[in-house]
Protein backbone atom coordinates (compact mmCIF):
# COMPACT_ATOMS: atom_id res chain seq x y z
CA UNK A 1 0.00 0.00 0.00
CA UNK A 2 1.19 3.49 -0.81
CA UNK A 3 1.95 5.89 2.01
CA UNK A 4 -0.98 8.02 3.15
CA UNK A 5 -0.72 11.78 3.33
CA UNK A 6 -3.39 13.11 5.69
CA UNK A 7 -3.51 16.84 6.40
CA UNK A 8 -7.04 16.64 7.87
CA UNK A 9 -7.95 15.93 11.49
CA UNK A 10 -9.46 12.52 10.68
CA UNK A 11 -8.19 9.63 12.84
CA UNK A 12 -7.25 6.40 11.11
CA UNK A 13 -7.38 2.74 12.09
CA UNK A 14 -5.72 -0.19 10.36
CA UNK A 15 -8.06 -3.18 10.67
CA UNK A 16 -8.63 -4.09 7.02
CA UNK A 17 -4.93 -4.37 6.11
CA UNK A 18 -4.41 -7.02 8.78
CA UNK A 19 -6.70 -9.57 7.10
CA UNK A 20 -7.46 -11.12 3.70
CA UNK A 21 -11.23 -10.64 3.74
CA UNK A 22 -14.32 -10.32 5.85
CA UNK A 23 -17.90 -9.08 6.09
CA UNK A 24 -19.28 -5.55 6.09
CA UNK A 25 -22.36 -4.01 7.62
CA UNK A 26 -23.67 -0.49 7.37
CA UNK A 27 -25.52 1.80 9.74
CA UNK A 28 -27.54 4.31 7.74
CA UNK A 29 -30.29 6.80 8.35
CA UNK A 30 -33.44 5.85 6.43
CA UNK A 31 -36.00 8.25 4.95
CA UNK A 32 -38.01 8.24 8.20
CA UNK A 33 -34.96 9.49 10.10
CA UNK A 34 -34.36 6.22 11.96
CA UNK A 35 -31.08 4.32 11.96
CA UNK A 36 -31.05 0.92 10.29
CA UNK A 37 -28.38 -1.75 10.03
CA UNK A 38 -27.86 -3.79 6.87
CA UNK A 39 -25.29 -6.44 6.06
CA UNK A 40 -23.61 -6.76 2.68
CA UNK A 41 -24.19 -9.89 0.63
CA UNK A 42 -21.25 -12.34 0.37
CA UNK A 43 -20.52 -11.35 -3.24
CA UNK A 44 -20.64 -7.67 -2.29
CA UNK A 45 -18.21 -8.31 0.58
CA UNK A 46 -15.57 -9.49 -1.92
CA UNK A 47 -16.11 -6.38 -4.07
CA UNK A 48 -16.03 -3.98 -1.11
CA UNK A 49 -12.85 -5.51 0.26
CA UNK A 50 -11.00 -5.26 -3.06
CA UNK A 51 -12.48 -1.81 -3.94
CA UNK A 52 -12.80 0.09 -0.63
CA UNK A 53 -13.81 3.36 -2.35
CA UNK A 54 -17.14 1.72 -3.22
CA UNK A 55 -17.97 1.40 0.50
CA UNK A 56 -18.52 5.16 0.62
CA UNK A 57 -20.75 5.13 -2.48
CA UNK A 58 -23.11 2.37 -1.33
CA UNK A 59 -25.75 4.79 0.04
CA UNK A 60 -27.28 8.13 -0.90
CA UNK A 61 -25.56 11.34 0.16
CA UNK A 62 -25.93 11.99 3.87
CA UNK A 63 -27.47 8.67 4.90
CA UNK A 64 -24.38 6.55 5.66
CA UNK A 65 -23.29 6.90 9.29
CA UNK A 66 -21.03 3.93 10.12
CA UNK A 67 -19.33 1.04 8.35
CA UNK A 68 -18.33 -1.99 10.39
CA UNK A 69 -16.01 -4.81 9.34
CA UNK A 70 -15.86 -8.39 10.63
CA UNK A 71 -12.47 -9.98 9.83
CA UNK A 72 -12.54 -13.41 8.22
CA UNK A 73 -12.92 -16.16 10.83
CA UNK A 74 -13.91 -13.77 13.65
CA UNK A 75 -17.28 -13.15 15.30
CA UNK A 76 -17.02 -9.45 16.15
CA UNK A 77 -17.27 -6.22 14.17
CA UNK A 78 -14.79 -3.34 14.12
CA UNK A 79 -15.69 0.20 13.09
CA UNK A 80 -13.80 1.19 9.93
CA UNK A 81 -15.74 4.37 9.14
CA UNK A 82 -17.71 6.62 11.46
CA UNK A 83 -19.16 10.06 11.17
CA UNK A 84 -20.95 12.34 13.58
CA UNK A 85 -23.03 14.99 11.90
CA UNK A 86 -20.91 16.53 9.18
CA UNK A 87 -17.60 15.39 10.66
CA UNK A 88 -15.90 12.10 9.80
CA UNK A 89 -14.49 10.82 13.09
CA UNK A 90 -12.43 7.84 11.89
CA UNK A 91 -11.66 5.88 8.77
CA UNK A 92 -9.63 2.78 7.97
CA UNK A 93 -6.34 3.35 6.15
CA UNK A 94 -7.30 0.96 3.34
CA UNK A 95 -10.47 2.95 2.63
CA UNK A 96 -8.61 6.24 2.94
CA UNK A 97 -5.94 5.12 0.47
CA UNK A 98 -8.60 4.26 -2.14
CA UNK A 99 -10.88 7.32 -1.86
CA UNK A 100 -11.13 9.26 -5.10
CA UNK A 101 -11.67 13.01 -5.40
CA UNK A 102 -14.89 12.40 -7.34
CA UNK A 103 -16.40 10.37 -4.51
CA UNK A 104 -15.73 13.15 -2.03
CA UNK A 105 -16.90 15.92 -4.37
CA UNK A 106 -20.19 14.15 -5.11
CA UNK A 107 -21.18 12.58 -1.79
CA UNK A 108 -18.99 13.95 1.01
CA UNK A 109 -18.36 17.59 0.05
CA UNK A 110 -20.06 18.92 3.21
CA UNK A 111 -17.78 16.92 5.55
CA UNK A 112 -14.17 17.27 6.65
CA UNK A 113 -13.13 14.78 3.92
CA UNK A 114 -13.43 17.69 1.48
CA UNK A 115 -10.32 19.83 1.71
CA UNK A 116 -8.65 21.78 -1.07
CA UNK A 117 -5.46 21.87 1.01
CA UNK A 118 -5.52 18.06 1.13
CA UNK A 119 -6.06 17.84 -2.64
CA UNK A 120 -3.13 20.17 -3.26
CA UNK A 121 -0.84 18.23 -0.92
CA UNK A 122 -1.34 14.99 -2.91
CA UNK A 123 -1.08 16.69 -6.32
CA UNK A 124 -4.68 15.89 -7.31
CA UNK A 125 -5.80 17.34 -10.64
CA UNK A 126 -8.87 15.31 -11.69
CA UNK A 127 -11.82 13.58 -10.04
CA UNK A 128 -10.20 10.20 -10.73
CA UNK A 129 -7.14 11.05 -8.59
CA UNK A 130 -6.76 9.65 -5.08
CA UNK A 131 -7.44 12.08 -2.23
CA UNK A 132 -5.00 10.77 0.41
CA UNK A 133 -2.20 9.16 -1.65
CA UNK A 134 0.30 11.24 -3.62
CA UNK A 135 -0.64 11.20 -7.31
CA UNK A 136 2.50 11.13 -9.41
CA UNK A 137 2.63 12.95 -12.68
CA UNK A 138 3.74 10.85 -15.58
CA UNK A 139 6.23 12.81 -17.60
CA UNK A 140 6.12 12.03 -21.26
CA UNK A 141 9.45 11.94 -23.00
CA UNK A 142 9.57 14.15 -26.05
CA UNK A 143 12.03 13.23 -28.69
CA UNK A 144 13.35 16.08 -30.74
CA UNK A 145 14.32 15.22 -34.28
Amino acid sequence: MKKLQNTTDIRTVNYMNETKGGKFRFVAKNTGGFMSISEARPTDNLWFFSHPNSLLTAYKKGSLQTIEFCPEGKDFYLTVFARKGKKVILIDEKIMADIEIGTINQLWYNTNLYSQAQYTSVNAKTWADKAFVVNSEEIESIQIK
